[in-house]
């Protein structure tokens, strides 16, 4: 078996409970492949077998691991596919940070997680992205996102609007600080905060919120991840942020913007007694009776 492992250079990823991955690997004979900038940072802290290889591209990925493991938050779960990418190689996310929907295994659970890959006990969830398709280099190779876009305001205080069409047919002009389009995954992220609905996955839906709206009936809408969407940007400042999974862009008004599903999915490793109820569950803390 060979396992990729990708995590940030950040002190909860040299504790105890990361060594203990990288003996429980080197017991089992796991072929590993460590991101290079995080290898070079934490050898000199973990007793790491220097055998190890270490890869800096996707291609050094594509049709060459087995699982991909991801060692951080959900912002760290959201690097590591930027090196999947179109690979189909199923990802899990270790959490070591703080709330963790995508990076949902506690870091207490290594020792069960790995075990389940090894015994191949786990389901595989396929999660739909979101494709910039037009400019289609705007973010360079990676110009998709499992989360969402967001379009906000960057050099005044001035709300913008933000001409939206779907399938060039005129939806709305949001007058907000921002526009806000999700996936099911990104439904528990920013949408969320945001007033935004939770959507499962697999629901074959985008979510378009809009941050602090002007006009307060205008609310977050459901709609079909079949459908096109355009994006025009107006306002008092002639430059606009743009974020896809919070890799940033500047973007100025004579940008117009699509958006469509793309055309691949990224699979998620599910293991057993885990699924997106026991998720929101345990991390939005449902059901707890906190009164004292």
């Amino acid at each position: 078996m060979k396992i990729a492992i990708y995590a940030r250079n950040t002190t909860d990823n040299v504790s105890e409970h990361i060594q203990l991955l990288f003996n429980i690997l080197k017991e089992l004979n796991v072929e590993v492949l460590i991101f290079e900038s995080f290898y070079n940072f934490v050898k000199t802290e973990l007793a790491i077998d220097c055998n190890f290889k270490t890869f800096s591209s996707h291609n050094d990925l594509k049709d060459k691991v087995d699982y991909v493991l991801s060692l951080g938050g959900d912002g760290t779960f959201l690097e590591t596919i930027t090196f999947v990418r179109d690979s189909e190689i199923p990802v899990l996310g270790i959490n070591t940070g703080r709330l963790g929907f995508l990076a949902n295994v506690a870091k207490e659970e290594i020792n069960d997680a790995i075990d389940s890959l090894m015994n191949k006990k786990f389901a595989i969830e396929k999660r739909t992205l979101l494709n910039v398709t037009n400019p289609k280099d705007l973010f360079g190779e990676v110009n998709y996102g499992l989360n969402e876009l967001t379009i906000l305001k960057k050099d005044s205080s001035s709300m913008i609007i933000i001409h939206t069409f779907i399938n060039g047919n005129f939806l709305n002009s949001y007058f907000a600080d921002g526009l806000i389009i999700a996936t099911p995954t990104g439904s528990t992220a920013y949408s969320l905060s945001c007033g935004g609905p939770l959507v499962m996955p697999g629901s074959q839906n985008f979510v378009i919120t809009p941050i602090a709206p002007h006009n307060l009936n205008v609310r977050p809408l459901v709609i079909s991840d079949n459908n096109i969407i355009t994006l025009k940007v107006e306002g008092r400042s002639p430059n606009y942020l743009l974020s896809l999974d919070s890799r940033n862009v500047v973007i100025d008004s004579s940008i117009e913007l699509t958006l469509q599903k793309a055309d691949f999915c990224i699979h998620l490793i599910q293991l057993e007694n885990q699924n997106f109820y026991t998720t929101i569950r345990n991390k939005l803390l449902w059901g707890l009776d906190k009164r004292v």
